[in-house]
């Protein structure tokens, strides 16, 4: 890996996008410009993003890892950081690829908030009937 050269993913869940670049370094982890636990407080989030490093055989502490994300909760925003880190280890080694894979780190969940209907509370929620 080039000292200089930098691999970036674009990952994106719910209304969350996230924008990962990985560099050789000493295994900075930093979020938004904070450290990763510091940004992702929940129990267990900081560290269901940096397994992709132990399913690619890569130790994280040869990598800085920088992530710009936005828009969305908490839960989105974790795995929108954990596709564009998954993305751009691949991007980085296509080996990687099939692992990643096999390990569900590659598949964008498609499920988003469905709009609201015309005559409808929500999406789906209908007024209360009356029959008088």
């Amino acid at each position: 890996m080039d000292n200089n050269r930098y691999y970036e993913g674009v990952g994106r869940r719910k209304q969350s996008t996230a924008r990962v670049r990985i560099m050789s370094g000493s295994g900075q982890f930093t979020v938004n410009g904070k450290e990763i636990k510091a940004f992702f407080t929940r129990l267990g989030d900081a560290s269901e993003i940096t397994d992709a490093f132990e399913i690619a055989d890569q130790s994280q502490t040869t990598f800085d890892v920088t992530v710009l994300v936005s828009g969305g909760g908490v839960t989105g925003q974790r795995d929108a950081v954990k596709l564009g880190l998954a993305r751009a280890l691949v991007e980085m080694d296509e080996e990687l690829r099939s692992p990643l894979r096999h390990s569900g780190y590659l598949t964008r969940d498609p499920r988003v908030k469905e709009r609201k209907k015309p005559g409808l509370k929500r999406a789906r929620k209908a007024p209360t009937y009356t029959k008088r």
